[in-house]
């Protein structure tokens, strides 16, 4: 077996709250231009900065 003496511990990722889909409740993913719901579909556009 390895000897983890010396070794740092691993970094996990905090989790980060994003939008919630208003049909489905599950999380939706963060495009450039967009946030889409994988799961049933629904998408938002961003508003475009000018």
């Amino acid at each position: 077996m390895a000897d983890d003496k010396g070794k740092g511990k691993k970094e996990v990722n905090q989790y980060k709250p994003g939008r919630q889909c208003p049909k489905c409740s599950s999380r939706m993913a963060d495009h450039k231009n967009r946030y889409a719901c994988g799961k049933c579909g629904y998408t938002e556009f961003k508003q475009q900065k000018q």
